[in-house]
């Protein structure tokens, strides 16, 4: 196996389904928001027999754009960074994978989803993998390569998940400092004061808005859009309602629902599905907002704490990581009942469902299982034992059929 290293020789989670990939499929197309690492992955991978190339290099974008088969051409396996700036360059991809399907041939990073992408017409169907890099887990920051233990949990019966628990390293930490650093390599491993990490987060949400959302599409009232991330910020963990945030910044539904679109495409912001057996209803019922990185969400909030939202947030961050990574598809979405009952997040693999509830509070009560009871109830032939995660040290059964941890034991 292939273990790619990043910043300060830290392993990525992401690296085994990389690697794996790329032994298989023409090209695997990585994708994430800008300065998660992809670049330095991609860069990992050079050697003598792949060439490197950026389309932020202004040469190297216009030999694209003018001919794209002589920046493509020749046998050896290609990695080519930053596709999303030119994605026409994926039509020429994939007449060098027509001519020459040898596995590997192209790796293509790009900081917004070009599935997503307005104008993408190529997606490289039947010819490539894709993948994406989220910002660094908690356990990849401590270098340790990975992500919780959901796999862990979701094979093993539920009477083996309290020595699961107790057999992960002792390594508890203040859960609003890691809100506050983010996932970014730069903020997570570089700079170490809150003065530091708000130079780079103001550097980051300016080149955001003034050149890499450009090249998705053309806005120019930026200030608008900037007031619309704030507002967003300040709704994480909420469920979304698109005209009551229009009016609250007094921007039109549509406007709304566009400049949310595209802050999904470049990764930053993140919409949680509601759980429900039929899956057409959960394109209609409304989504929960989430960022990919509560760094960025605490700075765009202009927020210098993190409340009990961002807990949940750090949870959901460290679950998509695991699940794209995945090569069994899983879902992550969260569940509520028109009484008001909700569980932060359901997991949904082929085979089962796990609820997990997150509670900022060191001393979990038997009350604050009854969401996770009820969802049980409801879905008893599928659902494992609830997951109740809390800031305490704690690992013990609050109920049967509910197992109440350290969030830090898990991720």
């Amino acid at each position: 196996m292939i273990i790619i290293h990043t910043v300060n020789n830290l392993p990525r989670w992401v690296s085994a389904a990389l690697a794996a990939r790329l032994k298989v499929t023409p090209a695997v197309i990585l994708t994430g928001a800008r300065q998660t690492g992809k670049r330095t992955l991609a860069e990992h991978l050079v050697d003598a027999h792949r060439r490197f190339a950026s389309l932020d290099d202004l040469d190297i974008l216009d030999l694209a754009r003018r001919d794209p088969q002589a920046l493509l051409g020749g046998e050896r396996p290609m990695t080519l960074d930053e596709v999303q700036r030119e994605p026409d360059v994926l039509r020429a991809v994939k007449r060098a994978i027509d001519h020459n399907r040898t596995p590997g041939r192209f790796l293509l990073t790009g900081s917004a989803n070009l599935l997503l992408m307005r104008g993408v017409s190529e997606s490289l169907a039947g010819r490539a993998s894709y993948l994406t890099l989220w910002p660094m887990t908690r356990r990849e920051q401590l270098g340790q390569g990975r992500c919780g233990v959901w796999e862990e949990l979701l094979e093993a019966p539920e009477r083996q998940w309290e020595d699961i628990l107790h057999a992960q390293p002792e390594q508890p930490e203040d859960w609003r400092a890691l809100a506050l650093r983010g996932g970014f390599p730069t903020t997570a491993l570089t700079l170490h004061s809150m003065p530091e990490r708000s130079i780079w987060f103001d550097g980051y949400v300016r080149t955001y808005l003034e050149r890499d959302l450009q090249d998705l599409a053309s806005i120019s009232a930026l200030p608008d859009f900037r007031r619309l991330m704030r507002a967003s910020c300040l709704r994480l963990g909420q469920i979304l309602n698109q005209t009551e945030l229009g009016r609250d910044v007094s921007l039109p539904q549509p406007t709304v629902h566009r400049w949310l679109n595209l802050l999904e495409t470049s990764y930053l912001l993140v919409r949680l599905p509601a759980y429900a057996i039929n899956r057409t209803k959960r394109l209609i019922k409304s989504p929960k907002l989430y960022w990919a990185d509560t760094g960025v969400a605490l700075h765009v909030a202009q927020a210098d704490s993190a409340g009990d939202a961002h807990l949940e947030n750090i949870v959901l961050h460290d679950l998509l990581a695991w699940r794209d990574a995945r090569l069994a598809r899983a879902e992550i979405s969260y569940w509520r009942t028109t009484y008001g009952e909700e569980v932060d997040f359901v997991i949904e693999t082929a085979a089962t469902l796990l609820p997990v509830e997150i509670k900022a509070t060191a001393r979990p009560r038997l009350g604050d299982t009854s969401h996770l009871r009820t969802f049980r109830a409801e879905y008893a032939t599928s659902a494992r034992a609830g997951l109740l995660l809390h800031t305490g040290t704690q690992i013990e059964w609050l109920t049967p059929d509910v197992l109440a941890a350290p969030w830090w034991r898990v991720l």
